[in-house]
């Protein structure tokens, strides 16, 4: 992988944090730069840890699956990639209007909830000649960014469908899997 493969992998990893921000900005009114920051905060580490998990764990077994680790990584893209797609197209719960409070639990959850796919990226970041420590960073960089950007547009584009956005996240996935399995093949 590349710096351009890593960026948009950051990306895409990144849209949940976006969807999550994008929500919450909708209904968190008070204090909203404090909150943005607090979001980002909880997704970007989430997002910088989680991938470090998923590589140290993979470290351990990478002798036994070395003849076909290419596989694992294409599949692994197909099924993060198929997964957004699916969660994108499944018809979501109405919110009950409550204000939403940003206490440490919440934002806990939303900091793991959002960045397990990027534990399973982390896997596949093994198999590729890049430093985990670089990718994790950027990775965790670019969603404490999107996540901002996400709940400051909230109030601005109320009418985006962030469905279209989590599909779009899910190809680039599936794409970056076929691009790993086609370097492989091709070598």
């Amino acid at each position: 992988m590349n710096g351009t493969d890593i960026i948009l992998l950051a990306l895409a990893l990144s849209v949940d944090a976006f969807v999550a921000a994008f929500s919450y900005g909708l209904v968190i009114r008070k204090r909203p730069v404090v909150n943005a920051l607090k979001l980002a905060a909880a997704t970007g580490i989430g997002q910088f840890v989680m991938p470090v998990i998923g590589w140290l764990g993979t470290k351990s077994v990478h002798v036994y699956i070395e003849a076909f680790d290419h596989w694992i990584a294409f599949l692994v893209f197909l099924a993060l990639g198929l997964n957004i797609i699916g969660n994108a197209l499944t018809p979501q719960k109405e919110d009950d209007g409550k204000e939403s409070c940003l206490n440490f639990k919440t934002l806990l959850m939303i900091g793991i909830a959002t960045s397990i796919d990027a534990c399973v990226a982390g896997v596949t970041l093994y198999f590729t000649n890049v430093s985990i420590w670089t990718a994790a960073a950027v990775i965790g960089l670019i969603t404490f960014i999107n996540t901002v950007i996400g709940f400051r547009l909230s109030c601005c584009l109320q009418k985006l469908p962030t469905k279209y956005l989590e599909i779009g996240a899910g190809i680039v996935l599936i794409l970056l899997g076929a691009k790993v399995l086609i370097e492989h093949l091709s070598a």
